[in-house]
């Protein structure tokens, strides 16, 4: 496994990093603690979570993902092995995350109360990076905005980003957060919380946590040269664009258990042109002997701007699949065909 460093933290967290939104919904507890085990144990240091977990959202399992990961911590008593992400939520209507039932915002009272929630359901007295999932602001994502620019109309009640940043740099100068970072966020929202930062002397962002993938490479527009330059790297989450490029959904299929057949809420890879994307790279990791969810993820990983990739999977043979990605290495031939492909289908799922 290699390691990298995040940002300008002085941490060094591990390439691939374990996905669990799962946790509580498609994964029992039981399973959770497996794939945490067999996480560590391949070298992976690096855990991420939400306090919306698990997905889909709702109220029945709100927090359960950060639940299982706590019993886990406790049972094992290694916390001083991990670094432990988690996230607070944006602007959004879904009342039942706080106790008063208001709409999340990242004001200081909500942040607040999010923060303290999360370490009593982790079973820990510090998360390492605690990132927001997403702005305040209205901007498209999760794929709402995926052709054309809408600018969205602005909130009367937004909630300055200074305003969230002076709200989570407290929490790191009382030792309950070790580092901020961001996710679904833009390059302009990027480099506000930056400036911020510089500006107020509080803690800077130190990742970023956006789609990014074979079928989404709009993060190497703008954001790519942000997270370079301002060392804020990218946390690449969905680089198997939801399983999609794993193959397991071509020619329409629908495998028992499968996120699309339980939930049928993965439209964002169901684009125009999307299907013959998918198809394209799976047929091009089969022309090089390779498996098309390991071509996928070693792509992503090997990207310069890149920190850790997320994974995510729901049995034992997913995760161990994935893990073989670590032994995938994107040769010049084998860049260049990809590359050919996406001048083909540009960013058909952004």
């Amino acid at each position: 496994m290699e390691y990298r460093p995040l940002g300008t933290t002085g941490l060094m967290v591990s390439a691939f990093c374990l996905g669990t939104m799962t946790f509580g919904e498609q994964n029992t507890e039981a399973e959770g603690h497996e794939q945490l085990d067999f996480a560590l144990d391949h070298g992976i240091n690096f855990i991420d979570t939400a306090e919306m977990y698990a997905i889909p959202p709702k109220p029945e399992t709100q927090g359960s993902t950060e639940r299982i990961i706590g019993t886990w911590l406790a049972a094992r008593g290694n916390r001083d092995k991990i670094i432990l992400a988690t996230k607070v939520s944006g602007r959004s209507p879904n009342g039942w995350l706080r106790d008063d039932g208001a709409p999340t915002r990242l004001t200081r009272r909500q942040i607040d109360e999010a923060v303290h929630k999360s370490l009593k359901r982790l079973q820990t007295d510090y998360i390492d990076l605690y990132q927001v999932h997403y702005p305040e602001r209205p901007v498209p994502q999760f794929g709402s905005n995926p052709v054309i620019w809408r600018t969205p109309e602005p909130a009367a009640d937004e909630t300055a980003i200074e305003e969230s940043l002076d709200a989570l740099d407290a929490h790191v100068k009382a030792g309950r957060i070790r580092h901020i970072g961001l996710s679904n966020e833009t390059a302009w929202g990027t480099m506000r919380w930056l400036g911020a930062a510089a500006q107020s002397g509080a803690a800077r962002v130190q990742s970023i946590q956006n789609a990014y993938s074979l079928v989404n490479r709009t993060f190497e527009v703008n954001l790519a040269e942000v997270a370079l330059r301002e060392k804020v790297g990218l946390l690449a989450y969905s680089a198997l664009a939801q399983g999609y490029l794993t193959g397991k959904y071509r020619n329409g299929a629908l495998p028992a258990g499968a996120r699309k057949t339980l939930f049928n809420r993965l439209q964002r890879y169901e684009t125009p042109h999307a299907d013959a994307a998918v198809a394209a790279y799976c047929d091009l990791a089969a022309e090089h002997g390779l498996d098309p969810s390991q071509m996928a993820l070693a792509f992503a990983v090997s990207r310069p701007f890149v920190t850790s990739v997320i994974l995510g999977a729901t049995t034992m043979a997913q995760l161990t699949t994935c893990m073989g990605a670590t032994g995938v290495t994107i040769g010049p031939e084998l860049e260049a065909a990809i590359d050919a492909i996406h001048l083909r289908h540009t960013n058909p799922c952004p």
